[in-house]
């Protein structure tokens, strides 16, 4: 199969007429998502294909799946350890989705575990969008006027997620745009950072170099889930897929979130800064 083809050939999620106020993907997408889930653990591989080093750092794989007469495309990686400078592992992967998943953002496609070539991985649902950060900076593309709001909640809400996760690879392309302006998620194998630098401040705030990105607006929704996290509900959430020393760390961003929340209400009014 010749790699430029695989724009075309990956899974299409049917895009639901309304945007939701926390959930990117429709309620449609998110009742299928076990579904897709069973079948990425269990559908055969049919084809493959390595991307190079230049199109993604960890060289992941393209991988065609079928079963029961239905095909589609995923993303396997299975980096673990220093690679380029970086601390990798496709564990994140999985811990990133399983977390997107509890706190109802609905942001990350479905990501399970999956062997391949003999090896442990985590296999990624691809998702065919419109365009990614990178191109709507490029092209000076335009929210239309109808989306603004809705877009600036969900970026709002990515920084929140980003800022829990210590995701420190988020960059324009790894930022998926729907055509109705929704936002998805991927990578996410550079998260869970355990660093003093990620466990004294968060990535997104007024004192950060991203001082312009902030946890300007967010749902009272995903706020009550934030608060329910604790060490026990965590590990049952993501089961192996983070350790101790990285729950925890996850936890104490979480306390760093609830009080960079708090200040921005004592400093705005709290209908300024949860809906």
């Amino acid at each position: 199969m010749k790699k430029r083809l695989y724009i075309s050939l990956i899974f299409i999620f049917f895009l639901g007429p309304s945007f939701q106020t926390i959930a990117q993907f429709t309620p449609e997408e998110v009742a299928e998502r076990p579904k897709w889930e069973e079948y990425l653990k269990t559908a055969e591989i049919v084809d493959y294909w390595e991307m190079t080093s230049r199109e993604a750092v960890t060289s992941p794989w393209v991988l065609t799946l079928e079963k029961d007469g239905i095909r589609r495309q995923a993303l396997w990686k299975n980096p673990e350890g220093l690679l380029r400078g970086h601390l990798e592992n496709w564990k994140w992967e999985i811990a990133a989705y399983r977390l997107d998943k509890y706190l109802g953002l609905n942001m990350v496609p479905p990501t399970v575990e999956k062997m391949f070539k003999g090896k442990r991985g985590s296999c990624q649902l691809w998702i065919d969008t419109w365009m990614d950060g990178r191109r709507k900076r490029r092209e000076n593309i335009q929210i239309s006027s109808s989306k603004v709001s809705s877009w600036n909640k969900a970026m709002y809400l990515h920084y929140a997620f980003d800022n829990l996760i210590a995701n420190e690879d988020r960059h324009s392309g790894n930022i998926k745009i729907t055509k109705d302006w929704r936002i998805i998620l991927i990578d996410h194998s550079r998260a869970f950072r355990t660093s003093e630098k990620f466990t004294k401040d968060l990535i997104y705030t007024e004192r950060s170099k991203k001082r312009k990105k902030i946890m300007k607006k967010l749902s009272r929704a995903f706020v009550e889930k934030l608060k329910s996290l604790n060490f026990d509900l965590i590990k049952k959430i993501v089961g192996e897929y983070l350790i101790d020393r990285e729950t925890e760390a996850v936890l104490i961003r979480k306390d760093l979130i609830l009080k960079e929340i708090d200040k921005r209400i004592i400093k705005f009014g709290e209908d300024e800064v949860l809906y």
